[in-house]
């Protein structure tokens, strides 16, 4: 009886496995069908983004008769003095560094003020709590295109001084524009991180100050280096509002300076300096990409992975 009972439980073990057996065989190959379809989406985008860049790339090394005869091929003999007139005769530097100071500086106030924002909502419970955070929320549903007219008379008109066409008054736009994400963003974040060494802090006499800056900051870095990575592209690559809030030449940032040069260019302009002005524009948002790329993924992924 005993072997009799023990061997039921042995048949149907091994009926079970040729089950298990006959349904991974047919899962194999749906499994192949989705991972080639997957990768061919992945090749597709790849060369979608990347040939453009390198079209510019190469073409920043050609002449401007070789980029108008011929744009498709390689260069024939490479032209570094496109990089050279690019930076100094079509004021490419000079862009370069409005842009690194207003960008830079937009970045730095962004995070500071978001991060700080984002801690109390996820931390502190208050009247108006959750109606300040969906006031923040409701603010990334506002087309910047439905703003630009309102914002160029209060930056004309502010009290004291007009901040049109100023580094503070675009570092400001920045900022507002950039605040309701960083603050949603952060304020997911804080809420992932667990309460017990802020509360270990606060027990040894840290002040709420001291244990935002040395304790949960410190540990919300993952999501800092995510998001301020996200505000640098955004804030890098933006066009409309600088160039209905700033027209003061000398104050251009790289975008404006960018489509100035297209403008100026006619049939007869410099397209190699041109090229190479774009290439200089694209670097730092690159560079920036490739070397913090790890620590993008570590941040979006974090709040799930906890």
């Amino acid at each position: 009886m005993t072997t009799e009972a023990g061997a039921v439980p042995a048949k149907e073990t091994a009926e079970a496995r040729r089950r298990g057996g006959r349904d991974a065989e047919r899962r194999r190959p749906e499994g192949a069908v989705l991972n080639v379809f997957s990768h061919g989406i992945l090749v597709l985008w790849a060369v979608m983004v990347g040939l453009p860049l390198i079209w510019v790339l190469w073409s920043s090394f050609k002449s401007s008769g070789d980029i108008l005869s011929s744009p498709w091929s390689l260069p024939r003999s490479f032209h570094f003095e496109n990089w050279a007139h690019a930076w100094e005769r079509a004021s490419i530097g000079r862009y370069f560094a409005n842009t690194i100071i207003v960008v830079g500086c937009s970045v730095v106030g962004t995070m500071v003020l978001g991060s700080m924002a984002g801690y109390v909502l996820a931390r502190f419970t208050f009247p108006g709590n959750r109606f300040i955070y969906y006031l923040f929320v409701a603010g990334m549903s506002f087309p910047v295109f439905m703003l630009v007219i309102p914002l160029f008379f209060v930056l004309r008109d502010f009290p004291g001084v007009s901040l049109l066409a100023t580094y503070p008054g675009l570092i400001l736009v920045y900022i507002a524009f950039s605040l309701p994400f960083t603050v949603f963003f952060m304020t997911a974040f804080f809420r992932t991180l667990p309460t017990s060494v802020a509360e270990a802090a606060m027990i040894d006499g840290a002040s709420h100050t001291r244990t935002f800056f040395q304790v949960m900051l410190p540990m919300a870095k993952p999501g800092l280096i995510s998001i301020g990575i996200f505000n640098f592209l955004g804030q890098w690559n933006q066009y409309l509002l600088p160039m209905v809030l700033n027209q003061n030449e000398h104050h251009y940032v790289l975008t404006q300076g960018l489509a100035q040069i297209a403008l100026q260019q006619g049939y007869d302009g410099d397209w190699g300096g041109l090229m190479a002005g774009m290439v200089i524009a694209m670097l730092p948002v690159l560079v920036v990409y490739f070397l913090f790329q790890r620590q993008v993924q570590a941040g979006l992924t974090a709040g799930a992975l906890k």
